[in-house]
């Protein structure tokens, strides 16, 4: 029901821009999230947005170099990732929780898509 794209290899600096689009739920009434999963390591929060899309959340990993924005009438979700360091080498997944919040524990998941980062 979550399908996610856009993943791929890009050099240090560079950008990518990961798309997750939504069949059988409606963005609006979920907030939404992306997660990653780097090699060896647990899955980690990057971003997510409250279910009317105003109200962003950022890891501080992530923060000031990754935009989460999503197209209501598209019901897909977008994370744009400008700046891209080594260490954002990871598999990257989208999710979904019905309500205003996200959480650790979404209530969907999406396919990932690898993202590799290299210096």
């Amino acid at each position: 029901q979550l399908q996610a794209s856009g993943g791929g290899s890009v050099q240090a600096g560079g950008s990518l821009r990961l798309s997750c689009i939504a069949s059988g739920l409606t963005f609006r009434l979920h907030a939404t999230g992306w997660f990653r999963q780097p090699p060896g390591k647990d899955r980690e929060f990057v971003a997510a947005i409250n279910r009317s899309g105003t109200r962003p959340d950022y890891s501080s990993s992530v923060k000031g170099r990754f935009t989460i924005s999503r197209d209501g009438a598209k019901n897909t979700m977008y994370l744009q990732m400008n700046s891209l360091k080594v260490e954002d080498t990871a598999v990257y997944y989208c999710a979904a929780r019905y309500g205003n919040r996200w959480s650790a524990s979404m209530d969907y998941w999406g396919n990932g898509t690898q993202v590799t980062v290299s210096s």
